[in-house]
């Protein structure tokens, strides 16, 4: 699942549109209290972020996040307008895996998240589990 938290109706809904048109499960928030009541740690593969949010901005969510053992090994990614070096180079020093600027393309988004998520189950090592019963072992990758 990939979760959203923007607060722009119109981008948010082109974003969910585009992921789950690109195979992915997405869900959009307008607000972190929205997204932090309903979404569900143990099935974020990704999670985007603007910075300029209403109740705290996108970087205090950050921080929330990595603080938090149960997100603090999923990717996460800024999605916003703010574009100056000085945004960027926070942002990611804040914890973020990656930093891109709006206006935006969605097709290097969707391959910016694909590039997240394979580099996040690299990490987790979900490919190399062998599940054994007995004498069989099934080895998915």
């Amino acid at each position: 699942m990939i979760y959203l938290v923007e607060d722009d109706e119109s981008i948010r809904e082109l974003i969910i549109y585009t992921l789950k048109n690109s195979g992915f499960e997405a869900e959009g928030f307008s607000k972190p209290s929205e997204f932090l009541n309903e979404y569900i740690p143990h099935k974020a593969q990704l999670i985007i972020l603007d910075i300029m949010l209403p109740e705290c901005d996108g970087l205090t969510l950050l921080k929330k996040l990595r603080n938090d053992a149960k997100t603090n090994e999923v990717p996460i990614m800024m999605l916003t307008a703010k574009g100056t070096e000085y945004d960027k180079v926070v942002g990611l020093d804040s914890g973020a895996d990656d930093y891109m600027t709006k206006p935006f393309g969605m097709m290097e988004l969707v391959s910016r998240i694909k590039a997240l998520i394979r580099r996040a189950k690299g990490k987790t090592g979900e490919d190399n589990i062998v599940y054994r019963v007995g004498k069989l072992s099934v080895c998915p990758s």
